[in-house]
């Protein structure tokens, strides 16, 4: 019988319609199919299965375990064989990147791997940035306030999505908020980035009721978040003497006017209440430096530690909840607020069943 070459095979193939006359056309060169084609076996994926934490994986591929049996080197007339592109990995649930001394470059890995803030931030979106600038009286090396330079990162980004307006605004608990903006360093790293800082103006202050509260039945929120179209919530990491930790839930007591109301009730249904009607798009947890005590506005430079690490995910609960990692908190939900939130279903506290990318950068 006549030898075929690489090329006939081929085109045989591509003309031959079905399984069955695929084996007839082997058998009439005198190739045993069933020695030569191992069928793949597959690894499907299980929905609700542990989730990986790495960026390597691929949640939900099937990936083959069977191999071909080796084909001779094809002569240089021969059609090249096309190779079938695997599927792109998922965006994490969560990420965190740490490792660089540069808050930009953590900022972008984290949200490289949960996505890319374009995935938050559509085109002519108005962005409301919230940070932690609640003290006019220190800088951001004491750890209080947010990074400036993670801040500053975060509104360039959102331009390079396409967003239309970009405004950065906290209600200071210490001194006015042009004092407060300037002397934790934000006010220079946004207008660097083109941003606006939002001024405190009280009578933009609207009251609401929130229906789903279980303690804060009503309150007066800043109207610039409540008619954005993205919120960013940027808290920095850091002790709290009252609740234990400051973190993405409890900044945003800095949208609301009245911050008394929440001491004066059960703080952690209260910092639920607020996340339950205020839902960021996005929280970036900032861990550049972490104070450990003496929070949330201390002195002392020897509880700051600094660490070089951002957290971001679109889920708060989940954020709030891998932060306390960074005091060493073994259960999450030893943070009352984020207990709350997670039986609430404002999100998720059980990091194990999460897809976390952990990233470490040069």
């Amino acid at each position: 019988m006549r030898k075929i070459s690489r090329r006939e095979f081929i085109q045989l193939i591509s003309k031959t319609a079905g399984a069955a006359a695929l084996l007839q056309l082997l058998s009439a060169c005198g190739i045993n199919p069933a020695a030569t084609l191992v069928t793949p076996t597959y690894s499907p994926f299980v929905p609700g299965g542990p989730q990986v934490n790495n960026l390597g994986a691929i949640a939900g591929a099937v990936v083959p375990t069977g191999t071909l049996a080796p084909v001779e080197p094809a002569a240089a007339t021969d059609l090249p064989l096309t190779e079938t592109a695997l599927p792109a990995a998922e965006p994490a649930y969560l990420a965190v990147a740490r490792g660089s001394d540069d808050p930009e470059a953590l900022v972008r890995g984290a949200l490289d791997a949960i996505g890319g803030l374009g995935r938050f931030v559509p085109a002519g979106a108005n962005v409301l940035i919230k940070p932690n600038i609640c003290a006019a009286d220190h800088d951001y090396t004491l750890a209080v306030t947010t990074n400036p330079w993670v801040v500053g990162a975060l509104v360039k980004m959102c331009y390079e999505a396409g967003a239309a307006r970009v405004k950065v605004y906290d209600y200071p608990f210490s001194g006015s908020s042009e004092n407060a903006y300037a002397s934790s360093g934000i006010a220079e790293q946004v207008a660097a980035a083109g941003g606006e800082m939002e001024y405190v103006v009280f009578g933009k202050f609207r009251t609401a009721n929130l229906p789903n509260a279980q303690s804060l039945g009503s309150a007066a929120f800043y109207g610039e978040v409540i008619d954005a179209d993205v919120v960013i919530n940027v808290p920095i990491a850091k002790h709290h003497g009252t609740t234990g930790l400051t973190l993405g839930m409890k900044n945003m007591m800095g949208v609301i006017s009245d911050r008394g109301a929440i001491h004066a009730g059960n703080m952690s249904q209260r910092i639920a209440d607020l996340a339950d009607y205020i839902r960021p798009e996005l929280t970036v947890i900032d861990a550049v430096r972490i104070r450990v005590a003496d929070g949330p506005a201390g002195w002392s430079p020897s509880d700051v530690r600094q660490i070089n690490t951002v957290i971001a995910s679109a889920d708060i609960v989940a954020a709030d909840a891998y932060a306390t990692r960074l005091f060493d908190w073994t259960d999450p939900n030893r943070l009352g607020y984020v207990k709350n939130g997670a039986e609430r279903g404002l999100g998720r506290s059980d990091l194990e069943n999460l897809k976390i990318a952990e990233i470490t950068l040069g």
